[in-house]
């Protein structure tokens, strides 16, 4: 039985994606949904020409944060107005020692900040991730030393070399969860020019590891077995999962970036011990170069302004690995939006709510990311407890003019009204509720705020305001005056009617008089209760 929850990138590798960047005129989002209200906090960019990547929040105080590619963190403070925001950098590679490739950022609970990098080494010919931590040292400051480091392992040298990059810790600061990307498009052999003869995905790649949010100095070797010993395998089969966020009730969701063959785009429930798929199993499609009568010049999903299908990497495979078993489903869109999809047997885009279907998840090449959930109910109805997610790629709304999502503009935040189907997935209605980003990369929540920073144009943070949830109906401060009346408070949501109700037996009530609630508690005397032995009060919307 599906139950609500309630409190309960793309083809280039990000690496790339980043050091590239995308330059363009600075344009304000579009709120697509009329009760959202957006301003822009301030723009990231400055003489380092360092893109921004990250924004987090301090969960003891709200305190924003952003992070840049090089390593710089900015502290964010927060004005009124629009674009009057301003940051102070507070951190750097020098502090941390992540240089150039700096690509996640966490805050947990108790304050420690997460970063994650990566270098290469071999002659560029392979790469090592390393975990910096930042506990908080008691006077203001942060002491920064290693939390995980791992071995080498070869990159492709190709687009698809996806790395180390999204960090979460968990609610209760136990763990970190760390993603490391493919370093393929679809499991296509990548042996560098003889480098890595043979060589698809290795041990390092393509996981959600888990570690010890206390551990140090911890080694992370490019050995399956090894890691699975040690615990440091939360799930495998994910081609690079970007972003992470945990739900109200606190499962754990991740976006998922595809391949260069039109194949949709993922949002997983993580689980510890599953297998997500990558690389025989893509948006809940088989991979087709794991059959033995595979040939791409028939293959109406692929498209040759992507790399991977430029650089010819779809090709007839005999040696493709055999699959294991018990493959994770992704998170089943139902629309109305990001839901299009290219038909393999005659190549045309449809639109699958629109003929009573679904998909699992979005539209290929949006690149979902920036995931962040209403954990705190902040949010008005029909935002409650939902979740929200961002979309890095330009699309084009009408068709296929763009290296991009087809039939779907992207650039935007979605609505996530996720629904749990018993103990196996989730189903998501997905709505575009704000529009018109440059290149958005992530996102944080705070209360019935999202905020939002791009990776491109002027870099803008943006905040989106939410319909906050009414004030909670509370009455309190009961006291008996000296005449015999009893009086007690009443806190509501400003400007909102309420009945005050009494009974004397908890079964029959009836009304005594209707008020309407100010910016703070409002008092009710009510003289006849000398009449009484016992009476009970209760205030309702009437």
């Amino acid at each position: 039985m599906p139950t609500r929850l309630t409190p309960a990138l793309r083809v280039v590798t990000v690496s790339v994606l980043f050091l590239l960047g995308v330059q363009g005129v600075q344009t304000a989002p579009i709120a697509i949904n009329t009760n959202l209200v957006i301003r822009l906090i301030m723009t990231t960019t400055n003489s380092s020409g360092a893109d921004s990547i990250r924004i987090a929040k301090d969960p003891r105080n709200d305190q924003l944060y952003y992070l840049k590619y090089n390593g710089d963190i900015y502290q964010i403070s927060l004005k009124p107005g629009s674009g009057t925001s301003t940051s102070a950098r507070v951190y750097s590679s020098a502090d941390h020692g992540i240089t150039d490739s700096a690509q996640g950022m966490a805050i947990g609970s108790d304050g420690t900040i997460y970063i994650v990098g990566d270098d290469s080494t071999n002659s560029d010919n392979s790469t090592f991730a390393r975990i910096m931590k930042g506990v908080p040292d008691g006077s203001g400051g942060r002491t920064w030393s290693l939390l995980a480091k791992t071995e080498p392992y070869p990159r492709s040298k190709t687009a698809f070399d996806h790395v180390f990059n999204g960090i979460i810790a968990s609610p209760d600061g136990q763990y970190v969860y760390v993603n490391s990307g493919s370093r393929t498009d679809h499991g296509e052999v990548q042996s560098v020019g003889g480098v890595f003869p043979n060589t698809r995905e290795v041990a390092l790649t393509a996981k959600i590891f888990r570690l010890p949010a206390n551990g140090s100095d911890l080694f992370l070797p490019n050995d399956v077995d090894a890691l699975r010993d040690a615990g440091y395998i939360f799930a495998e089969g994910t081609r690079n999962s970007f972003d992470f966020a945990f739900a109200p009730n606190g499962d754990l969701f991740a976006t998922e970036n595809g391949p260069d063959r039109d194949m949709s785009e993922e949002l997983n429930w993580l689980r510890p011990g599953l297998h997500y798929g990558f690389p025989w199993r893509i948006g809940g499609a088989d991979n087709p170069q794991q059959f033995p009568n595979y040939d791409p010049n028939s293959d109406l999903l692929l498209d040759p302004r992507f790399t991977a299908v430029r650089h010819g990497y779809f090709y007839n495979d005999p040696t493709f690995p055999p699959p294991p078993t018990n493959f994770a489903e992704p998170v089943i869109n139902l629309g109305p939006d990001a839901d299009s999809y290219r038909d393999p047997t005659d190549g045309s885009i449809k639109d699958a709510s629109s003929l009573g279907q679904t998909l699992s998840t979005f539209t290929a090449h949006r690149s979902p990311l920036g995931l962040v959930f209403d954990t705190a109910g902040a949010m008005a109805a029909p935002f409650q407890f939902h979740g929200f997610m961002l979309s890095w790629t330009q699309g084009d709304p009408n068709g296929t003019n763009v290296d991009g999502p087809f039939r779907d503009a992207s650039e935007d935040l979605v609505d996530l009204e996720l629904t749990k189907l018993g103990n196996t997935n989730y189903q998501a209605r997905v709505t575009r509720i704000v529009g018109g980003f440059s290149n958005p990369i992530d996102a944080e929540i705070i209360r019935d705020k999202v905020y939002v920073i791009e990776n491109s144009g002027d870099q803008g943070i943006w905040e989106i305001t939410f319909p906050a949830a009414p004030a909670p109906l509370t009455l309190g401060a009961p006291a008996w005056l000296t005449d015999g009346s009893f009086r007690f408070t009443v806190s509501g949501a400003a400007g909102q009617s309420y009945e005050i109700r009494a009974s004397a037996d908890l079964l029959d009530w009836f009304p005594l008089t209707n008020l309407v609630a100010t910016n703070g508690p409002f008092q009710f005397v009510d003289p006849s209760a000398t009449n009484y032995l016992r009476r009970f009060y209760r205030a309702v919307q009437p």
